[in-house]
């Protein structure tokens, strides 16, 4: 028996940061939207032991690998007898700010539930998920969400009026950027490190009540502070993306995807070939519907 399983990704509508905390962790306030852009996993079960494989080269499949990890977890926790065979075939861009491996991990956790006949409550599989990383819950569910903490206390949220009928248009410059490297150069950005609290729900708000354009608006990354001052490129993508008439133009969590609204299908298409007649076809690009 196996079982397969999409890893949907998301976007961050908006990411603040408030402050750094005694633990090291940052805490935030931020605004997930899934994106239905996915890679897929296969899990079968096995007499014994995690076996990993994947079809991008680049990406480790020992313990140092979100899946693989998740997966000790899981077993550690249910104390079952048996392990576990996973192949994953990878669709999103490896440190993209897309919450990839954070999906991937999080669908692992509910693959492997599956599997094994349900041991573990949603909210032991929430637990698990939050100890992965701050991403990792959000992906339990598939509304979007206002995430505080960490990024790891959740509010699930219907689907935004703003974006109905809306597409994204993604762009991935071939290079990723890390996330505690981002995280530690914001200490040189102290507007950007103590951001203004309520900004979150404010464009909540916005998203609920208003249209694309004004809420558009409101949307924000602290992380592109020293992301897009090491990196201008993805300021220039962003630049020129709103000069050709995105809704919004912002860099996904810590990047280095850039990720452009358009209020239709064919509005994004037009930004993806504008995109690739000043910028070339080199760089990896997708459209996907909101939602």
């Amino acid at each position: 028996m196996s079982i397969h399983l999409n890893s949907a990704c998301k976007v961050n509508l908006l990411l603040n940061i408030l402050g750094r905390r005694p633990d090291g962790f940052h805490d935030l306030e931020t605004v997930f939207q899934p994106i239905a852009l996915c890679d897929s996993l296969e899990l079968s079960p096995l007499p014994q032991g995690i076996q990993l494989t994947c079809d991008h080269p680049d990406l480790p499949v020992d313990s140092s690998n979100l899946i693989h990890r998740a997966a000790d977890k899981f077993l550690q926790t249910t104390r079952l007898a048996g392990g576990v065979r996973i192949h994953l075939k990878k669709n999103i861009p490896l440190a993209a700010g897309l919450g990839g491996g954070s999906g991937n991990a999080a669908t692992t956790l509910m693959g492997l539930n599956q599997l094994f006949g349900n041991p573990l409550a949603p909210a032991q599989l929430h637990e698990l998920a939050a100890a992965l990383g701050s991403d990792v819950p959000f992906f339990l569910q598939s509304q979007p969400a206002l995430g505080l903490g960490r990024g790891e206390i959740l509010e699930p949220l219907p689907p935004f009026r703003a974006l109905q009928g809306a597409w994204i248009l993604l762009v991935h410059p071939g290079f990723g950027v890390s996330t505690a490297w981002a995280y530690q150069r914001l200490a040189q950005f102290p507007a950007a490190l103590n951001g203004r609290p309520g900004r979150a729900r404010e464009l909540v708000t916005l998203l609920q009540t208003s249209d694309l354009v004004t809420a558009g608006k409101a949307f924000y990354n602290s992380l592109e502070a020293p992301v897009l001052e090491k990196y201008p490129l993805l300021r220039m993508f962003q630049d020129f993306l709103r000069a050709q008439g995105a809704a919004a133009a912002i860099m996904s969590g810590s990047g280095s995807t850039t990720f452009a609204l358009a209020a239709s299908q064919s509005a994004a298409e037009k930004l993806q070939t504008q995109f690739q007649a000043q910028f070339g076809k080199t760089h990896w690009t997708a459209l996907v519907p909101v939602g």
